[in-house]
């Protein structure tokens, strides 16, 4: 794929996450584009992502809905804010909450593949649904509630207070 993730246009000091951080040599590197109206995401696990033999480690796959999930919401809100990706200032948010149900043991022989869409799109929160499949088999379901970071990258709320207005 020859367009930019949605995590290319992170701000280098917004890039080091494990999950999403494309400065982070270690990391993930989950990328996320736009289908439409919703977005996707295509993860390969490795073999040492392995849970128990042939199925895919939770973590990883909670991993996976988070970053996918807050890169998803900053896209949502350049677009809602007609803004083009990484116009400044830099749009970022964080996850405040986040609930992942596993519907059946997720088979490692990928790709996985992440479809998202939102529950709603506010300035400083953005609720976004995510499906994780292996080809058309539903593995994992999350919903990853996000809040914007202000400009100067701390978080526009306090998140302990669940802050739910948009």
């Amino acid at each position: 794929m020859t367009e930019k993730a949605f995590q290319d246009f992170y701000p280098d000091n917004l890039s080091h996450c494990y999950g999403c951080g494309r400065l982070n040599e270690n990391g993930l590197h989950v990328r996320s584009f736009w289908d439409g109206d919703e977005t996707v995401c295509s993860f390969s696990p490795r073999p040492y992502h392995t849970a128990i033999p042939g199925f895919v480690y939770g973590g990883l796959l909670a991993s996976l809905i988070d970053c996918h999930s807050t890169g998803s919401a900053s896209a949502a809100a350049y677009r809602a804010e007609n803004r083009p990706m990484g116009s400044e200032p830099p749009i970022r948010f964080v996850t405040a909450s986040l609930k992942v149900d596993y519907l059946r043991p997720t088979p490692i022989e990928g790709p996985l593949l992440l479809r998202s869409r939102f529950d709603e799109i506010g300035r400083r929160k953005v609720i976004v649904r995510t499906d994780l499949f292996v080809g058309d088999l539903l593995c994992v379901q999350g919903q990853v509630v996000t809040v914007r970071l202000r400009d100067e990258g701390s978080p526009a709320t306090d998140l302990g207070s669940h802050d739910r207005t948009a």
